[in-house]
């Protein structure tokens, strides 16, 4: 997100030595989460619905086992936090102390989308809507441990948060038709605008409760997912373009989200193109270790990809080498194999000393060497997946140390 993780010791040797090159201290006091399946760790496992995945054969190389990660190991929020220095995972919201709200938390919820109904064929989930104001709640109670609202100002800003929404909106929305009429009403143009528009209210909402140092994720090429294959390839290996561009028309909006909050007081927020990266491993599969780019490591059906991983099937056992670890979401193997991030710098605007605005925002590709120069000459992760989750932290604290 060698090429191969060849045991769980390794995974968690290269972690700790990650850590350690962070800092023994964590590089910023806390770091929060929003999102959907691809990064829940747990809060939907309470849920009355059918995204979850606290069974076998997930986390069947998560050093805890199944814990509603919808992946055979780590996501890349996990791997972020300890390169940002954090001894523990980031625990999800649901169950998580007064405690542990002072270094962050994480909000995510399977089938969540922008769209309120989004998702809900599945069954319960926290839209997105729903994990901003778990985080409201958050705030509150951060207020009472601190002691006032300034204090808890003062912590938030130094925090980083990542957000990562609008893939249900896609897969579970806009091409279900047998559920939503979506198609029916909007144009892809018009619906990218319409999501864009739900969005803003709520990162706004975000940064009036302290928010500042935001990573807006970008939605991947979801037309590529073994689910999307299967049920609307023809072959089972072309990916659907009208789906792919579909979601790009959307994360165009968001690179103008990104402009638009970066006017506001000492807001940073960026643009991680998740797109770019997809493409850049399906160019080359090779390349990144993978083999498999069109089916699950596990599932049913044509690719497995018609239905998720059923409880306690075998999955594959050249894991490592797959792309996707279910019908729609990377296993630890796809996702080391992200080894670049883009990354939007728009202007910023600041009080003191006053920075002119760029006329426009550039798009960057940061390469493992890039990675490097940023760390200060520290030698990166060779795992790829920890390549690519380096880079974005590399990229974050250099910038967080810039404002």
């Amino acid at each position: 997100m060698g090429r191969v993780w060849r045991s769980q010791a390794v995974v968690l040797a290269v972690l700790g030595a990650a850590a350690a090159m962070a800092g023994a201290a964590p590089q910023v006091p806390c770091y929060f989460v929003f999102g959907d399946s691809l990064v829940d760790n747990g809060n939907n496992n309470g849920i009355v619905s059918m995204a979850r995945a606290n069974y076998p054969p997930y986390g069947i190389d998560f050093a805890g086992g199944p814990t509603g990660r919808f992946s055979n190991g780590l996501t890349a929020v996990d791997v972020i936090s300890r390169l940002l220095g954090f001894d523990d995972f980031i625990p999800p919201f649901a169950g998580a102390s007064s405690d542990q709200l002072l270094t962050g938390v994480n909000f995510a919820s399977a089938a969540a989308g922008i769209r309120e109904e989004t998702g809900q064929q599945l069954g319960g989930r926290i839209t997105f809507s729903g994990q901003v104001q778990n985080y409201q709640s958050a705030v509150e109670q951060l207020v009472s441990i601190l002691g006032d609202e300034d204090s808890a100002a003062a912590r938030l800003s130094q925090c980083i948060f990542t957000v990562g929404m609008g893939s249900n909106d896609y897969l579970n929305n806009y091409f279900q038709p047998a559920f939503y009429d979506t198609a029916n009403r909007y144009t892809p143009a018009q619906y990218a605008d319409d999501l864009a528009a739900r969005y803003v209210p709520l990162l706004q909402a975000l940064y009036s409760y302290g928010a500042r140092k935001v990573a807006l994720m970008g939605v991947g090429q979801v037309g590529c997912s073994p689910n999307e294959l299967a049920t609307q390839s023809a072959n089972g290996v072309t990916c659907v373009d009208r789906i792919n561009v579909a979601v790009r028309m959307f994360n165009q909006r968001l690179l103008r989200v990104v402009d638009q909050f970066n006017r506001l007081p000492g807001a940073h927020f960026t643009f991680v193109n998740i797109d770019g990266i997809f493409a850049d491993i399906l160019r080359a599969p090779g390349a990144h270790g993978l083999r498999v780019t069109n089916r699950g490591c596990c599932g049913v059906g044509r690719n497995n990809g018609q239905v998720t991983c059923l409880p306690f099937q075998t999955p594959c056992a050249n894991r490592h080498e797959y792309l996707f670890w279910d019908a729609f979401h990377p296993d630890r193997g796809g996702q080391r194999a992200r080894r670049t991030a883009g990354v939007q710098r728009p202007a910023v605007l600041r009080h003191v000393p006053r920075r002119p605005p760029d006329p426009r925002p550039t798009l960057v590709y940061l390469t493992h060497r890039q990675s490097e120069e940023l760390a200060g000459g520290r030698r990166a992760p060779v795992s790829p997946f920890l390549r690519g989750v380096w880079t974005l932290y590399t990229y974050v604290t250099k910038i967080y140390a810039e404002f």
